[in-house]
């Protein structure tokens, strides 16, 4: 069975991003670039397949039962809000907010005083990204639409940036990590998780748009992944949760690309130890 390969031309992969990520948000395709692969890629409900894979990945059951249903589709690979140490008053950005589920967490430690903005690209994930703060009555917390890598925020405004499984889905990363470098204040933090590559994937795999929208051929190699970050100017980076991502979630990869590698010899097996979730702190100098 084939399936579609990826493209040397960013901007294509970027809408080929955006198209997949605008049916899981309207419920025509389900979420698989996060753990609800493991209850069984192929549903578009939401309940309790997404929390218990959120569960999984480092979120605690009694902040998912804060947010609404809703927010949840399943699309991260870790918890990076728990480790933000954020303070009521502050001001958070959220990037790739997707359904708006680390935007409504943090808005709870913020507080309404504190303020969050979450940035999506995908107009279908921010309507409702919208409707699910409306319903949990978040005024604090908005949404732009925008790329990674020109960020719709004002130079030095923010003091926390955070993100779930996302920059991996981005092309040009270095951009990415430039942007929050110039969005953060001096002394602010980030605290991200992503998924990178400690070897390198098959051909079958690394070629393979389903393996790039799922969070897989999109990752950076783990020390290339940390000097983007550090040539960024962002400091004192430490990686703080580090879990094998396909062995920690499961059945992340889709049946068509698994029918692809065993057509090539390529079994699951090959890929262990490889594909790594990382949830990592950073910060910028100053203050």
């Amino acid at each position: 069975m084939a399936t579609e390969t990826t493209t040397t031309r960013p901007e294509e992969t970027v809408e080929k991003v955006r198209d997949r990520y605008g049916r899981i948000a309207e419920g025509t395709l389900s979420g698989c670039c996060g753990p609800s692969t493991a209850p069984g890629c192929g549903t578009t409900e939401v309940g309790a397949a997404e929390a218990g894979a959120a569960v999984t990945i480092g979120y605690q059951q009694e902040d998912l039962a804060l947010v609404p249903e809703a927010a949840n589709l399943g699309l991260g690979c870790g918890a990076p809000v728990a480790l933000l140490a954020l303070q009521p008053g502050e001001t958070v950005l959220d990037l790739g907010s997707g359904p708006g589920l680390d935007a409504l967490l943090a808005a709870r430690k913020v507080g309404p005083q504190g303020r969050v903005i979450g940035v999506d690209m995908t107009a279908a994930m921010l309507e409702r990204a919208r409707r699910t703060a409306a319903e949990a009555g978040a005024a604090q917390v908005e949404f732009r639409e925008g790329r990674l890598e020109a960020l719709p925020v004002a130079d030095a405004s923010v003091d926390a940036v955070t993100s779930n499984c996302v920059i991996n889905l981005v092309p040009d990363k270095p951009s990415v990590f430039r942007e929050v470098a110039r969005v953060l204040k001096p002394g602010g933090r980030l605290v991200v998780s992503d998924i990178v590559l400690d070897g390198p994937l098959p051909d079958v795999v690394a070629q393979d748009m389903l393996a790039w929208v799922g969070c897989v051929a999109g990752a950076a190699l783990r020390q290339d992944y940390l000097a983007m970050i550090a040539s960024a100017g962002l400091t004192g980076i430490q990686v703080l949760h580090d879990f094998d991502y396909i062995a920690k979630v499961g059945g992340v990869l889709p049946e068509e690309l698994l029918a692809k590698m065993r057509g090539v010899g390529v079994r699951v097996e090959d890929l262990a130890g490889k594909i790594r979730s990382i949830t990592y702190r950073a910060v910028k100098p100053g203050r």
